[in-house]
């Protein structure tokens, strides 16, 4: 079963930018749908954006044009450049894979936190 441990949150101030990235334990991240959620306080865990293995990508309405996932299957990670953050954007940030053959995003990482001030 695949391990995910993201890094790279930490605290900036609107307009900032930040990159999250998201270890693999395996290299599995070119055949699973991979993707970012993120959850406020007090509020449900939303999906973000999401890289399919074909590569294509999709994002969350309140996120597109500021966000990009990316991946790098050579070093089994894969990112989330996030620029022009707002302070709604704070939040836990968490990466997920979900498997070929699979209906859910079954492996998540543990979360990395970004606040936006």
């Amino acid at each position: 079963h695949v391990q995910l441990v993201e890094s790279g949150g930490g605290s900036v101030e609107a307009g900032g930018s930040l990159r999250l990235s998201c270890a693999a334990s395996d290299n599995t991240i070119s055949s699973n749908w991979m993707a970012w959620f993120r959850q406020a306080p007090g509020k449900e865990r939303d999906w973000v954006a999401v890289i399919f293995p074909g590569g294509t990508t999709t994002y969350a309405a309140s996120v597109k044009g500021r966000f990009t996932i990316s991946r790098d299957t050579a070093k089994n990670t894969v990112y989330l450049q996030m620029n022009s953050l707002k302070p709604e954007d704070t939040a836990m940030y968490y990466c997920a894979a979900r498997p070929k053959n699979t209906r859910d995003f079954g492996y998540w990482g543990q979360g990395t936190q970004v606040t936006v001030s």
